[in-house]
């Protein structure tokens, strides 16, 4: 009988063979001029797939190997939550702001390598099929129409807009020929691809507008039984809502009030909104130009790498490299990683999308650093391609648990205070700034699926059902974010929700987890940091299960 291991390696190649955009972002070789079958045949492929494996899996989660039997329960988990999605029917209302499958494929070409004639003949391979990945998922997206069963509005016209971008003479797609000439590519071929390509966005841009946006559903909310079901596939535990709500504004009032009194280090005279002010328009404070951005996050990762290697973490050789880079415009405007490819020929890289501005100020930016990069993603899923010994070749590769993976970052910048590393009084309060845009997050996302009243002692709006509007002027007051990125942030929520709880509740679970270890004899912080990291982007009751 084949060990979860054996199974996992072959469940790696069926899933890169299905899902080659997949493998693309995973980093494994071989489908990059292939497209993804995003139709409904597609989707029940891979369910069949999901099925077959979860079968093999499950006899093996008490096997006799600790690692295998971990191995068998991890992946045996990530079956049964896809499958559970695809019964559910998710794959016909896939639409939202951020992450849905129109997304994945825009932006699998920034991931992909651009230096040889056979790297441009995998782009142009992929633009050539752009239109039939497109029409599979327009007629999923159909069959969901017909059931009644669809995206709200406000997330298709996000998408629409999305969509219309990448059809339009802005596409980020026009910028390849002239790479493809400058690494002595066909540009010509190139760009005809990148023609069809286009065409097939306004195909679907127009199909959007005309036949779904008119049925697409009105409202927001989910409501509970929704939520839950999202935030337990994202988490991985099991999470009241509305003890999590009130914790939520628990923690937003005690982060204002340690905010307050980080504002009196920088200037004991100008009030916390006025401090922030400054630290927003003082051009001694910010980057001039993208590049000068792109040099100091860069430097911010080297010094931490040099600084915690050997101390708090072992970092490996292939991990010493995290590239950071700007988004193309088009995209939705925040900060995410992406991890290396299985052979580190590509590095693990940060991106940001700022959006239309030019001076970007820093003061937020050292937490955000750490969070997306060094010790935050980067160590953790770029570690994570190295346990080799440890994990399996399908959790390495393709599973992603936003609980343990983003509440890992969002502790790694708690961690990087406790050690620290935010020497100047302004980066301190972009910490708190980090956590309090976190916690805000929770009441929000929580509050508008569950269409919950915002307290009677909140800051603002006391006493009212949450909204959007709601949502978006929180993000900005109290979350203290620039008004486009609230209202991109408040979007993604309503299109993805559970995701956004997964920051602060996955780095309450792992304080949670660690304190408890503490109690034990023979703690020790580094020992807890590197099984935390060798047991991968798992659910969070695996998680506390491995280490404790």
């Amino acid at each position: 009988m084949p060990t979860p291991f054996e199974i996992s390696d072959r469940l790696t190649e069926e899933w890169a063979d299905l899902h080659p955009v997949a493998a693309t972002y995973a980093g494994i070789s071989g489908r990059d001029g292939e497209c993804a079958d995003l139709s409904p045949e597609g989707h029940e492929r891979s369910a069949d797939l999901q099925r077959s494996a979860r079968a093999r899996l499950l006899p093996h989660v008490d096997h006799p190997d600790p690692v295998q039997a971990f191995a068998a329960k991890v992946l045996a988990a990530e079956m049964g939550s896809l499958l559970e999605a695809h019964e559910s029917g998710r794959w016909k209302r896939d639409l939202n702001h951020i992450r849905s499958p129109f997304q994945t494929v825009r932006d699998v070409f920034e991931v992909m390598s651009k230096a040889t004639l056979d790297d441009w003949e995998s782009i142009r391979a992929r633009l050539r099929g752009f239109g039939g990945m497109l029409e599979g998922y327009r007629r999923c997206l159909a069959a969901g129409a017909s059931e009644g069963d669809t995206a709200a509005v406000r997330q298709v016209e996000s998408v629409l807009g999305q969509v219309e971008h990448a059809a339009s003479e802005r596409s980020a797609f026009n910028s390849f020929p002239r790479a493809a000439v400058e690494a002595g590519a066909d540009g010509e071929a190139v760009a005809d691809a990148v023609a069809e390509a286009r065409s097939a966005c306004g195909e679907l841009a127009a199909w959007l507008r005309g036949s779904y946006l008119p049925a697409a559903r009105p409202g927001d909310a989910v409501g509970e039984e929704s939520y839950l079901r999202e935030a337990d596939r994202f988490l991985g535990m099991a999470m009241d809502p509305r003890e999590t709500y009130d914790w939520g504004w628990s923690e937003i009032g005690r982060i204002r009030a340690e905010m307050t009194a980080a504002a009196a280090e920088i200037d004991p005279v100008k009030s916390l909104a006025e401090v922030i002010e400054l630290l927003d328009t003082d051009p001694t404070r910010s980057a001039a130009t993208r590049e000068e951005f792109v040099e100091f996050v860069s430097a911010l990762q080297e010094e931490a790498i040099a600084q915690l290697d050997g101390r708090h973490f072992d970092v490996p050789t292939e991990l010493r490299t995290v590239t950071v880079n700007i988004a193309p415009p088009g995209v939705p405007l925040g900060a995410w990683y992406v991890g290396p490819s299985q052979d580190f020929t590509r590095p693990g890289s940060i991106w940001y999308a700022p959006g239309k501005r030019d001076r970007l100020p820093y003061w937020q930016e050292v937490s955000t650093a750490y969070h997306e990069g060094f010790p935050g993603h980067h160590l953790q899923v770029g570690g994570a391609v190295l346990q080799t010994d440890k994990l399996s070749r399908f959790q390495r590769a393709f599973i992603w648990r936003p609980g343990s993976g983003e509440g890992w970052a969002l502790y790694a910048e708690r961690l990087m205070d406790e050690l620290g590393f935010f020497e100047k009084p302004e980066y301190r309060l972009g910490l708190l700034a980090s956590q309090l845009f976190r916690s805000v997050r929770v009441v929000l996302d929580i509050g508008c699926q569950l269409e919950l009243t915002v307290p009677d002692d909140a800051p603002l709006h006391g006493g009212e059902v949450w909204s959007y509007d709601i949502g978006v002027d929180y993000m900005c007051r109290v979350g203290l974010q620039p008004r486009d990125v609230s209202e991109s942030e408040v979007k993604r929520y309503l299109g993805w929700w559970g995701q956004a709880v997964s920051y602060k509740v996955g780095e309450r679970e792992i304080l949670s987890i660690r304190d408890e270890a503490a109690r034990r004899p023979g703690f020790d912080r580094k020992d807890f940091h590197r099984r935390v990291l060798e047991a991968g982007s798992v659910r969070l009751d695996h998680l506390r299960e491995a280490l404790l």
